[in-house]
Formats: C-alpha cells, structure tokens, sequence
C-alpha cells in the first residue's frame, strides 16, 4: 500500500472513536499489550510523562514538550485526534513521523491486525511507541486519549503523570459523576511515580490522594503552590507573572497560546517540570522554561487553542468541546473587544448539548452546522435545541459554508468565533 492507501486502511478497516463514538473505545489493555509484544515492548525502551485530564491536557502536552525541546531533550510527542493531518499525532521534536514510517508499520503489523481486530486508536499508540523507540527520544510526552484506567496508552511506566483537571465528559464511558471520572482519570497514577494535579477540585481531589496514598505515589496539587498573576495579551502573545509560596518565581512569562485559561495549564506544566527535574535525572534551565512557553507553536505545531485565523474581521477558533472547556472560551470572548459577535457552531451528538448551548451569549448570530462524520450532530437538530435556549440563527449544510456565511455578513470590527467540536475546527483551518 501507498501513504494514502494506508490511511484509507486504517480509518475504513478500524473502528475509528472520532468516527464512530463509544463502541470503538476497547474496556481493556490486551489488544495494546498484544501490538507492543509484536514489536518488542518499545514502550519500555524510552522515558516518558504521561498526562491526563478532562481539559487543557493538549495544551498541557505541547507546553511539556515545547519546554524539553528548547533545553535540548530528543523530544516525542503523542496526541489526539488530529486536525488536519493524521501524522500530526505523533512528533519527535515537532517533526510528524514520516510517511514511510507509518506505510512500514502498518505493512508490517497488517496480519496482527487482521488477526486481533485492534481499534484505530490501539493501533495509533502502538506506532507512536514503536518510533519513539527506534529513534531513541530522551523522553516522550503521552497524551491520554479517553479516561485514563483502560486508555491503551496506560502501558507505560512514566517518570511523572499529570492530571490536569475532571469535568463532566465522555459520561457514557467514564462514569455519570466527578467522582467516577476522576477515578478513571486516576488510573494512569503509577506506584512509587510522582503525580501532579493541575486543580485541586472538591468532588476530585479525595480520589486522586487515595489512589495516590495506595500506589505510595507522591501527590501535589499545583494550584496550591504557584498561582498566576499580572494577566496581559499584548502582540498575539499572553503575559504573566507566577508566584511561589506569594513570592514571584517567573517574571514576564510570555506564552504563544494566549487563551486566558491557559494560565491554568501554565501552573500544572511548571509544577510538572519542577518535580520531574526534582525527582529524576532531568534538569530543566529557567531559559529553557521561558523559551519553550513562548515558543509552543513553533517547537510542536500546536494549533486550534484560541488561534486567530485573520484579522478584520477577527475570526478565532478554539476546540473546548464540552461544558468546563465552553466556559473558558466564553470568559476570552469577554475579554475580547468587538462590535457584533458570530458564533459558527457545529457538535457531536455524544455531548451534553445542554449543558454547552446554555453557556452560549444571547446576543450574538449563530451558524450551525455539522461536522463531516458519522458522529456529527446534525445542524437542523442543533438549531432546534438551541432554540431552547433563544440561540437564534440559520442551519448550513457544511463547516465551510457556515464559515463563509460567516464572513460574509460580519464587518471589520466584529468577532467570528469558531468552535463546538475539534472536528469543527479542523474544517475551518
């Protein structure tokens, strides 16, 4: 098979979760254990941090990976899903794995496949592993896909785990309270294995220091350590200030991801650095924490987190999909100025719609759509819910359209928010 026909392979032959919801999602390990034992178990030839949380543990993942690469670690880079291009799930110091490499594994791999029945997901962690090993990183950063306990990449033994927060998502799988997400999140706590929590949280946060206090996994909460300070977006960059114990340990910070709910995930990623160079081998120079923060984009090809496609009209996207990550959004549209504020909005049915569309501004024209897949809600049943709630706009049969109705009817002063759903956002970059 060529690239394309690999591709074709592996989203047509799998069960795809972006594709097809929940049923994709396998309850346990051993399809993951089966690929890595195929291939020599890679996963133990090569360091790695493991992060987890309902929101901000992209954003959190790249940061990492940003701030290794500039202090000169081989960096690896797992995430999902991916926006544009498949390969973007797997960097090593943000290079996309090459085409080859994945034709090669998956030629490789086809019969276990076949044989197994693994998910597209399964597959995708096994191929992320297998390259990191054979091009020897320092260290990989490893984004958890869904939950924490049964992700297949909950394999490793990393020299950290972070957990970045719990909100209510994915209740059809992880559980209908916090409690019961955080428990699954918690999951990825290994014994004797540092963790760091990004936000202590009432409903959490006993679940995550009795799981801890079992696996005799020293716990820190980094919001009761640092906090974050003298807030300020100044050329496309966020400012900011964090102190330790009331005292100002970075000065001036600057980040190239400069949504304001990025200050939370600022606290958890220098918390994480602080007891990895701490507890393990690793050390990490204040240059190469300013360097790596004001530099994510670069360093790791992050996009989709408050970016900004074009100016005037300001048009920015941003991929919070569910109740906690819609709120932050909203905050950053208050912060924003404008004249007239466009919403284009498209979901997944597998969301708590309510919950999102009652976050919503009433004063604002609204484009629903549908993204293009087989989970996409689609934009007439959007509207009717939204109506509920006095959301008042037109249907579009597509992202694009609704993007272009979009810019067609703002003026150059009003904001164009894109978002609902990463897969909305993918479509309109």
């Amino acid at each position: 098979m060529n690239y394309q026909q690999t591709l074709d392979f592996l989203y047509s032959k799998l069960p795809m979760f972006t594709r097809v919801g929940a049923s994709a999602f396998k309850k346990d390990l051993t399809n993951t254990i089966l690929l890595c034992e195929a291939i020599d178990h890679p996963q133990r030839k090569f360091k790695s941090i493991h992060v987890a949380g309902t929101n901000g543990k992209g954003s959190t993942s790249h940061m990492l990976a940003a701030v290794l690469q500039a202090q000169g670690y081989k960096t690896g880079l797992y995430t999902s899903p991916h926006l544009k291009d498949f390969r973007e799930r797997i960097r090593i110091n943000g290079k996309m794995m090459p085409k080859q490499d994945v034709v090669d594994f998956v030629s490789a791999q086809r019969t276990l496949m076949e044989d197994i029945q693994p998910s597209f997901f399964e597959v995708t962690v096994a191929m992320a592993f297998d390259h990191f090993a054979k091009n020897k990183v320092d260290i990989a950063v490893i984004e958890v896909g869904l939950g924490g306990r049964l992700d297949s990449t909950n394999i490793i033994s990393p020299e950290i785990s972070v957990i970045t927060n719990i909100s209510m998502d994915h209740m059809n799988m992880l559980g209908n309270t916090i409690e019961e997400i955080a428990g699954e999140k918690a999951g990825i706590i290994k014994a004797n294995t540092p963790v760091i929590i990004g936000e202590t949280q009432d409903k959490s946060s006993a679940v995550f220091i009795a799981k801890a206090t079992e696996a005799n996994a020293p716990i820190v909460f980094a919001d009761e350590i640092l906090k974050a300070a003298d807030f300020e977006l100044k050329d496309n960059l966020l400012f900011l200030s964090i102190l330790r114990e009331d005292k100002i340990q970075y000065k001036n910070l600057q980040s190239d991801l400069t949504g304001f709910y990025q200050q939370k995930n600022i606290v958890t990623v220098l918390e994480a650095l602080h007891v990895l160079e701490k507890e393990t081998e690793f050390k990490i120079a204040e240059k190469s924490i300013y360097k790596g923060l004001k530099n994510v984009k670069k360093y790791t090809g992050l996009q989709g987190r408050w970016q900004t496609l074009q100016t005037s009209p300001l048009v920015i996207c941003d991929t919070g999909h569910n109740e906690a990550g819609i709120a932050e959004v909203m905050k950053n549209i208050h912060q924003t100025p404008y004249e007239k504020l466009h919403i284009v909005f498209g979901m997944v049915k597998d969301k708590d719609i309510s919950k999102v569309l009652s976050l919503l501004p009433l004063q604002a024209t609204y484009y629903f759509c549908m993204p293009d897949l087989e989970r996409g809600l689609p934009e007439a049943e959007l509207a009717e819910q939204a109506s509920a709630y006095h959301l008042v706009g037109k249907t579009y049969t597509s992202v694009s359209a609704a993007k272009e109705a979009a810019l067609k009817n703002a003026t150059v002063n009003d904001l164009i928010y894109i978002g609902g759903s990463t897969f909305v956002v993918a479509e309109a970059i």
